[in-house]
């Protein structure tokens, strides 16, 4: 780990918004894009925090304290870039949520950004939604994708019940389903074939102009 995801680490767990934001706009003007600041720095950071949490090295109120500041952040992030975007309507719809129960939500909100610096319309749900909510949303809204995500053996347990319910909308939308625990377990054993499992934010980038053109996204 750099020095740089250390000390951001370190801002976001104080609570320092502005010394944080600092060390964004240091990214933004060595020219990063929004996935490599995602995924190099904030997304590093957040690990770097869970595994203090998990040596017991900090409190549950720190971890709190710090995923507040880094939410607070990502939508002045995306505010400031959004001042410059000439990025044309991607005239397409995505809605994002966590599984029941699921609290850890700050990876999905930037795959939620992700599309929506593209040009894509977005509904970030957020944490901890029950699939009748979920299914009320989708079949009002009619999203073209609908993100899903999860970071724990417990939540895991509903994906297959979950993706069943989803994949008889009649739209059929593309699922994604996102977290930590993606690169650990194989899932795709226990849900369709339908669904596309992200790994790292880096996946969305060659997955959405697939989506974007309309291309049968079972492949």
């Amino acid at each position: 780990m750099n020095s740089q995801v250390k000390h951001f680490a370190d801002c976001l767990l104080s609570g320092h918004q502005d010394a944080a934001w600092e060390l964004l706009l240091e990214e933004i003007h060595a020219g990063k894009s929004s996935l490599e600041i995602y995924q190099q720095l904030i997304t590093n950071a957040l690990i770097y925090i869970g595994q203090l949490w998990e040596e017991n090295r900090i409190k549950v109120a720190d971890e709190h304290l710090a995923s507040a500041t880094c939410d607070f952040l990502l939508s002045r992030y995306f505010f400031y870039r959004q001042q410059d975007n000439k990025t044309q309507p991607a005239n397409k719809k995505a809605m994002f949520f966590c599984l029941e129960q699921e609290q850890h939500y700050l990876g999905l909100k930037m795959a939620s950004l992700l599309f929506e610096e593209q040009g894509w319309e977005t509904r970030f749900l957020g944490p901890n939604l029950p699939l009748e909510y979920v299914l009320n949303m989708a079949e009002s809204w009619r999203p073209d994708v609908i993100g899903l995500s999860f970071t724990t053996l417990y939540s895991a347990d509903k994906l297959s019940m979950y993706i069943a319910a989803l994949e008889e909308l009649a739209h059929s939308p593309a699922l994604l389903v996102g977290g930590r625990l993606i690169p650990k377990y194989d899932f795709s054993s226990d849900t369709s074939s339908s669904a596309i499992f992200i790994e790292k934010l880096e996946d969305i980038q060659r997955w959405m102009p697939i989506f974007v053109c309309g291309k049968d996204h079972h492949v």
